[in-house]
């Protein structure tokens, strides 16, 4: 070989060594794929940026370790720039929305429940207590010296509120209390029971006897008549307005006769009793004048009873001569009742408390009913009348 030859074989080598070969020159482009210095690429998998400003000389990785890496790492999905869940991640996402939004709405539940619980808990309290105290009781031992009131409101009997038990209670109350300076009685009554009537009479006798330096004074309202004037006559003085209805000192007893109304209906009575007058006034059997004259005997004693009890509580205030039918049953208005004697002057509380007694603070001692008397009444009212138009019978009264 010559040196031509030589030379040229040389520089062949030299040529060859230093192009690199173009298949690994393009093996390199394909795994590498080389971003701008200044912009950061984003990673496929976390969706965070990578810092590509590093120097790229410093990747060395050849090119059988991409290719190894290439085939191991799966390829991420095609869409959007950030990660796409698979169907079980977003399934898992979802419910543990929904479990927190469970527990959010438990924890506000709770706290709503903590919150009607303790309202119940009051309003059981608050029921409990007026429970145990009187409705409206009297205000007895207010402190200084005061003129006490007791209230006779509506018929007089063992049920109403003007019954003898709560009239006597509160007069009790009121005569032991030691700052009582005086006691009215304001009665605004028709009457009603003779029984109980007498019972607060008595023991108003009994307690002006054991408290002779407490006087008691009747006031009238509207109507103070029958019964409502057997209590009155027992008091010292008795003061009435000028219009008021007092009187009517008498005894009655009422009811109906059916029997032409049966005879009309061809309605049969069958009455069995054992005592010959054990059926007397019977509505709907025909009257008998030996039982009517036995029971109008009977009236005529309570009448007298009557008539005594006004004579000694009025004593000679009455003008019997002047007025023989003071007795018969009649009443009269306030004016003439002063005229009468049947009242000794005209006043009302506030201006008895303030002339008479001279002490203004009026204090109630009136016994009324409790909270729950009231409220089972009521509830017994609601449930007769829930009966009674369930079965039709709502055109007719309950008393």
């Amino acid at each position: 070989m010559g040196d031509d030859e030589k030379k040229n074989a040389k520089e062949s080598t030299a040529n060859t060594e230093k192009q690199p070969d173009s298949a690994s020159q393009e093996s390199t482009k394909d795994n590498f794929s080389l971003t701008p210095k200044d912009e950061p690429s984003i990673d496929p998998w976390t969706g965070t940026k990578t810092d590509t400003t590093k120097d790229t000389s410093t990747v060395n990785t050849s090119s059988t370790d991409s290719t190894e890496s290439s085939s191991t790492k799966p390829t991420p999905p095609v869409g959007s720039g950030g990660p796409d869940l698979s169907k079980d991640d977003w399934e898992r996402d979802v419910l543990n929305r929904l479990a927190f939004a469970t527990l959010n709405e438990q924890r506000r539940s709770r706290r709503w429940g903590v919150f009607f619980k303790a309202l119940g808990f009051i309003y059981v309290g608050v029921f409990l207590l007026l429970l145990a105290k009187p409705f409206d009781s009297s205000s007895g031992g207010m402190g200084g010296k005061h003129t006490a009131i007791i209230e006779i409101n509506g018929a007089i009997g063992p049920d109403t509120e003007a019954s003898a038990d709560n009239i006597v209670g509160g007069l009790r109350e009121a005569f032991k209390d030691k700052d009582t300076a005086a006691i009215i009685l304001r009665i605004n009554s028709p009457g009603g029971s003779p029984v109980q009537a007498g019972y607060v009479y008595d023991e108003i006798k009994r307690l002006r006897k054991k408290h002779p330096d407490t006087k008691l004074y009747a006031v009238i309202v509207d109507i103070c008549a029958s019964g409502g004037y057997y209590i009155a006559a027992a008091a010292d003085a008795i003061y009435a307005d000028k219009a008021s209805i007092v009187g009517s000192i008498g005894v009655l007893m009422n009811g109906f006769g059916f029997v032409d109304a049966m005879k009309k209906l061809g309605v049969e009575r069958r009455l069995i009793t054992a005592g010959e007058h054990k059926g007397a006034m019977d509505p709907f059997s025909p009257i008998k004048k030996e039982e009517l004259k036995h029971v109008k005997g009977m009236l005529n004693q309570i009448h007298q009873q009557f008539i005594q009890v006004v004579k000694d509580g009025r004593q000679d205030k009455l003008k019997l001569k002047e007025y023989p039918d003071i007795f018969s049953g009649l009443f009269w208005n306030g004016e003439q009742g002063v005229e009468m004697g049947l009242v000794d002057d005209l006043g009302t509380t506030s201006s008895v408390a303030r002339d008479i007694v001279k002490v203004e603070k009026i204090v109630d001692f009136t016994v009324r009913p409790r909270f729950v008397d009231r409220f089972a009444e009521r509830l017994g009212a609601g449930f007769a009348k829930v009966i009674a138009n369930t079965v039709g019978l709502e055109s007719i009264g309950i008393k």
